[in-house]
């Protein structure tokens, strides 16, 4: 990361640092009008996250990636809450058709090499025109996630906002039940954590919530959320 970028993360987390939520969202969105999006996996919490966008602007760009092997109940589910919290700008994005062919079963031998092809190549083409990429990581998942910040940056120098980085499962919970907001279906069924079909299952009692992604593997990340860690 160059000095540069550096400089406005730490300016960033000077004024806004002490904010979390729609209030971390708002300012964010004021800071860099235009060139801010959220992005969604439409997964088991991601209403809580996007119910904040619908109250602060419902135009705001929302990028949802389309992968090729995603459940049948979250592309549904994913129709529902964007009809539910009436977002008008969500966008809906696929891998390449080439990177498709090439990634068929792929994640059966080499599931870096899979994620790549059908998340990462696609995202980054996606979020080109953007200098701010809001996301739902949040610290209690663990795997990885126990030390972000609501304000980071990544490889690329684009700056990574977390509004829910410090929330728990409580105030998740509690604002799913207070906001009416409809859960995921597969959650029902013991998914706490979900993206693509093959490589995420239920969770049993007492596992973190995300033990069921690439189960039995090392691997904790698909690759898009690539945090600087010199800031």
């Amino acid at each position: 990361m160059n000095a540069d970028i550096a400089a406005r993360i730490r300016d960033l987390r000077q004024s806004y640092g002490q904010l979390d939520g729609l209030d971390l969202l708002a300012a964010m969105a004021g800071e860099f009008p235009g060139s801010l999006a959220v992005i969604s996996s439409f997964g088991a919490e991601s209403a809580v996250l996007l119910d904040l966008v619908s109250q602060l602007d419902k135009a705001l760009p929302v990028i949802f990636l389309d992968t090729g092997e995603l459940f049948d109940e979250t592309l549904a589910y994913q129709q529902q809450l964007t009809q539910q919290l009436a977002l008008s700008n969500v966008m809906v994005i696929h891998p390449d058709p080439v990177d498709l062919r090439a990634a068929e079963d792929l994640w059966q031998r080499d599931a870096d090499a899979c994620c790549y092809l059908r998340k990462v190549r696609p995202l980054r083409r996606a979020t080109r025109d953007f200098a701010v990429l809001v996301d739902g990581r949040k610290r209690f998942h663990a795997g990885g996630r126990e030390s972000i910040q609501t304000i980071e940056a990544d490889d690329d120098g684009k700056v990574k906002i977390s509004p829910l980085a410090r929330w728990s499962q409580k105030r998740i919970d509690n604002v799913f039940r207070q906001r009416q907001l409809p859960r995921h279906p597969l959650v029902a069924q013991g998914y706490r954590s979900i993206g693509c079909w093959p490589c995420s299952r239920p969770v049993e009692e007492g596992e973190p919530v995300r033990a069921g992604r690439w189960a039995g593997a090392a691997k904790t990340e698909c690759g898009i959320h690539r945090v600087s860690k010199t800031v």
